[in-house]
């Protein structure tokens, strides 16, 4: 570790992967924006579903002040956040065969449709079964990972394979296997996991394409304001009462 101070080489190390996504990844996110924006104006819904860590960057997307109301999150019992106890239980969820196709045969989720899956490893027998379902469903999968994981790591999934081997388009977060961004030589585990700032960010930057693209087309991207300023709630309740047939977070 450098004599540079740990938060200063933390924000440094997020900023590089958020450089490299900019420059790396700017086709897949635009090309992920279109996809959303092109479901929105067919009259699709939208969905996002990430386990343990990873559901922070899907519930940022949902019922949130300047994002897409149309985005519902799809919740998985047990493996959404770590509010699961004991919190192990959720990551032992991650690896139970059968658990997405149960999810999704009781979701709203239907052809025409689009899912963000959010897995930073793609390993685990739930995203990547996730992903084979909602697409056999006609569904269009956005996988969101870190495609190192596939080269690194042993896929836990019988079939072998991982969630970027079963998407329509792929988002490649770009954070190394262990997602630590910092090692002390007194500390014996690397440390500061980047995977959550990046991938909100990334994800953000699609939505942002979304709105956009829908605006260039002359159609009124269903956008949701701050309940904290004046005008914010009468403005959503438009909005929801609008697309009403299509959020189903507010029922």
């Amino acid at each position: 570790m450098s004599d540079r101070a740990p938060a200063g080489q933390f924000i440094d190390a997020a900023i590089g992967l958020l450089r490299r996504l900019r420059d790396e990844e700017a086709d897949s996110i635009a090309a992920a924006g279109t996809l959303l924006a092109d479901t929105v104006a067919d009259g699709g819904r939208l969905f996002a579903f990430g386990a343990g860590h990873s559901s922070l960057a899907a519930q940022d997307l949902v019922y949130r002040a300047g994002g897409l109301a149309l985005m519902n999150l799809l919740a998985v019992p047990g493996v959404v956040g770590v509010d699961v106890m004991p919190a192990p239980l959720g990551s032992a969820l991650e690896r139970v065969d059968g658990l997405a196709s149960a999810v999704l045969d009781s979701s709203p989720l239907r052809a025409g449709d689009a899912l963000l899956i959010i897995s930073l490893s793609g390993r685990n027998a739930l995203p990547v079964e996730m992903a084979m379902s909602a697409r056999a469903l006609g569904v269009k999968v956005i996988g969101v990972t870190s495609v190192a994981y596939a080269a690194e790591t042993k896929s836990r999934h019988a079939s072998g394979t991982y969630l970027k081997d079963h998407c329509d388009l792929v988002l490649d977060s770009k954070i190394a296997v262990g997602d630590a961004e910092l090692t002390h030589d007194d500390i014996p585990a690397p440390f500061a996991p980047a995977s959550t700032v990046v991938t909100s960010a990334l994800l953000q930057a699609v939505m942002a394409t979304a709105a956009t693209t829908l605006a260039d087309r002359g159609i009124e991207p269903p956008l949701l304001r701050s309940g904290n300023v004046d005008g914010g709630h009468d403005w959503n309740a438009r909005v929801m009462e609008q697309y009403r047939d299509r959020i189903f977070y507010r029922h």
